[in-house]
């Protein structure tokens, strides 16, 4: 954290600050007192127009998802441009998230309420919801890991930046990254908010083994049927919203420090939106960062947790058509207008309509991409993972060793080999993966008899596709015991 002070747009930047690969976010106050944030985007990312092109379309496509339903997303208010500089404004606030709050840690006091099992158990079933909306509509967040979870002041987890890394690098629309990203996520907080717990832990490590090997909502299922194993309390995020109030991060900064120069002001004349600009009669909805006409306040203050699939009633285009609609709607009757004001309606109509219809057609293509993508592509495996039983085998025992290649979702034959730690030659083998899925899941059986202590390490290393000078490969070790 750092502190930048100043003002962008009548939004007071607080002076916490932190940096990610898209720039620089800094929590904000909203010209109406309430916590906001806002980040300001690495110059060398906007500096294309196409860029900013696909960036103004990632942020319509957010106001289409939070119309659908989907209330995992922070809300965003504004995409502007200052002076040289681009800015997105978020209608709440952008921390602290979940890499906060691993990296205060060691900062949290003696039997202080740390983030547990529990806490980790509410955000990966949340984002996972999230994320399973997201795809649902034929997108994708593209940039999923700890700095882009936000811990909301009821303990909510909520989702930043989607869109946006995949929009300024002008990546194709790739839900399978999103779904291994999660999984990451999970082995993470098992590894350290549910260490305690050996219970908790191998829940989350079950459920990241499924996100990669079946999907995300047989994951979140996982999580689910395992609440029994969880802290109690934690479908209410009572930890969570303890953990926020010692969060060390909302301190102020000590007194005495090094003084840190004040960011000026844009000029408010050279502040534009990238967005769709309302008259001074819609009042604005601070819940959802939308522009409601005549006074709705889409998005209220409840918050649910919601367990069921959370997929928005109305396909993409719909969403599209409606927008359109309520836009054309929302324009003055034609007798209330001056004689130049009736040119500028048709113009701002024709934009509008432009907008719609270009969006409609990036969304259908970048869903053609993913759908057929997968005769288009050469198979490719990025990654392969292996586990084995973690409890100690007894006598006389077949061991099962599993292990998932991580593809990008083409069609091809993948060659790959065990490597048993008892015997000199490799087994060899070699499977069809049909396109369209992610991963592809393998096996081996180890049979072991007699009395006496053994370790047993399976290698298991792929043949190919493999790139070249790389290399691709994962074991995992089990223990034997018998007298």
């Amino acid at each position: 954290m750092s502190t930048d002070r100043g003002d962008i747009a009548g939004f007071r930047l607080t002076g916490r600050t932190r940096a990610d690969d898209l720039g620089v976010w800094s929590s904000a106050v909203a010209p109406d007192g309430r916590p906001a944030g806002a980040l300001r985007f690495d110059p060398r990312l906007v500096a294309d127009p196409a860029a900013r092109e696909r960036l103004v379309a990632a942020v319509l496509a957010d106001r289409g998802l939070a119309r659908g339903g989907v209330t995992g997303l922070v809300p965003v208010a504004d995409l502007i441009t200052a002076r040289d500089e681009v800015w997105l404004i978020t209608s709440k606030p952008v921390d602290p998230t979940v890499g906060d709050l691993l990296s205060a840690g060691p900062a949290f006091s003696p039997g202080s309420s740390r983030p547990d099992a529990g806490s980790a158990a509410t955000v990966l079933v949340e984002t996972a919801q999230t994320l399973l909306a997201v795809h649902a509509a034929g997108l994708a967040h593209g940039q999923v890991h700890p700095g882009t979870v936000v811990i909301a002041s009821d303990g909510s987890a909520l989702l930043t930046g989607r869109g946006l890394a995949d929009a300024l690098l002008g990546r194709p629309t790739a839900p399978e990254r999103d779904v291994a990203a999660w999984a990451s996520l999970a082995r993470g907080l098992a590894a350290t908010w549910a260490s305690a717990d050996r219970g908790a832990a191998a829940l989350l490590e079950r459920a990241a083994a499924t996100a990669s090997t079946r999907g995300l909502a047989p994951a979140r299922d996982a999580l689910l049927a395992g609440r029994d194993v969880l802290p109690s309390g934690f479908t209410t995020r009572d930890r969570l919203v303890e953990t926020l109030h010692l969060w060390p991060a909302h301190e102020a900064p000590a007194p005495g420090g090094a003084a840190t120069p004040v960011r000026p002001a844009p000029d408010e004349g050279e502040v534009a939106t990238l967005l769709h600009v309302p008259r001074a009669d819609e009042p604005r909805a601070q819940e959802t960062g939308e522009w409601a006409p005549g006074g709705d306040r889409r998005g209220a203050e409840e918050v649910v947790m919601r367990f069921g699939p959370g997929v928005p009633s109305e396909t993409t285009a719909a969403q599209l058509w409606r927008a359109g609609r309520d836009q054309q709607q929302t324009e003055p009757p034609s007798g209330r207008l001056d004689a130049g004001a009736a040119p500028r309606a048709r113009r701002r109509r024709g934009r509008t309509i432009l907008a719609s219809v270009i969006l409609a057609l990036m969304v259908v293509g970048a869903l053609a991409l993913w759908l057929f993508r997968g005769s288009a592509m050469p198979l490719e495996v990025t990654k392969v993972d292996v586990s084995a039983p973690k409890k100690t085998q007894g006598c006389d025992t077949t061991v099962k060793i599993t292990g998932v290649l991580s593809t990008n979702g083409a069609g091809g034959e993948v060659r790959y080999q065990w490597k048993r730690s008892d015997r000199k030659k490799p087994i060899a083998q070699t499977d069809q993966i049909p396109s369209g899925t992610t991963s592809h899941e393998v096996s081996l059986e180890w049979t072991v008899k007699g009395e006496g202590s053994f370790k047993g390490t399976a290698t298991l290393v792929l043949l190919s596709p493999v790139p070249e000078g790389k290399k691709i490969q994962d074991k995992a070790t089990f223990a034997y015991k018998c007298s």
